[in-house]
């Protein structure tokens, strides 16, 4: 399938703000561009009070712009960067401050049945992504508006989960794992399983085991944890 591919980088007008760099590098490499200027700097910062993370009101600003430009662009997919780190996070911020089971997809459909967008990067780390960048010399501009602050919920669920994988290797991996592999039936909500109307005819395919152990070896008696009779007479 052939892709038009057009960059839409977003000037918000925050102070310092690197301007020259992304367009000169997409010209050096011919991909086509549209500069967005939009001021939601001045928005986020005369909103909200001093102290409060930002990232959620200017995620939501940059999130309708970028659905009005693709709009009047004629686009039919919006590609966002997020990575496997952020899908993680968002997972746990959900889980710990939004009392929901729910993070990013890898492809989903805007609100107003629009826009369709996906993720391409939805399943590579944030440490491999960073190793290409390097690799291949992409013009970095980092975050100072949100990136700064140091309070962000994100940023310090960014930090557990870093410690996670130093502490426990192979649980990160595990844990992204889990969120496609969804049991409905050994959850608690009635929109996806009906427990009301459970009865023991009700075929449920996961079975009763709440905690599945991991695959232990193949023994002289069997594999592990098979029930046996043993005679004591």
């Amino acid at each position: 399938m052939q892709f038009d591919i057009v960059a839409v980088p977003l000037d918000n007008k925050q102070t310092g703000f690197p301007a020259d760099v992304l367009p000169g590098y997409l010209e050096s490499i011919g991909v086509d561009y549209h500069i967005e200027t939009q001021d939601t700097y001045s928005v986020v910062t005369r909103v909200l009070p001093e102290g409060k993370t930002m990232c959620s009101l200017c995620s939501r600003l940059r999130r309708g712009i970028l659905y009005r430009v693709a709009g009047e662009l004629g686009a039919t997919k919006i590609a966002l960067g997020h990575h496997r780190d952020d899908i993680l996070e968002t997972f746990f911020l959900n889980l710990f401050f939004g009392g929901r089971t729910k993070t990013m997809p890898p492809k989903l459909v805007s609100d107003d049945g629009q826009h369709v967008v996906i993720r391409p990067l939805a399943y590579c780390t944030e440490a491999d992504i960073a190793r290409f960048a390097r690799a291949m010399d992409y013009p970095i501009i980092p975050c100072n508006l949100c990136g700064s602050q140091e309070n962000a919920q994100r940023r310090q669920i960014k930090a557990m989960l870093q410690e996670w994988a130093r502490q426990h290797p192979g649980r990160i991996e595990s844990i992204f794992t889990a969120l496609r592999n969804v049991v409905p039936s050994h959850l608690m909500d009635e929109k996806l399983f009906d427990f009301k109307g459970l009865t023991r005819h009700t075929e449920v395919t996961e079975g009763d085991t709440a905690f599945d152990p991991p695959e232990l070896p193949q023994t002289a008696f069997g594999r592990l944890g098979v029930a046996m009779n043993f005679d004591h007479s």
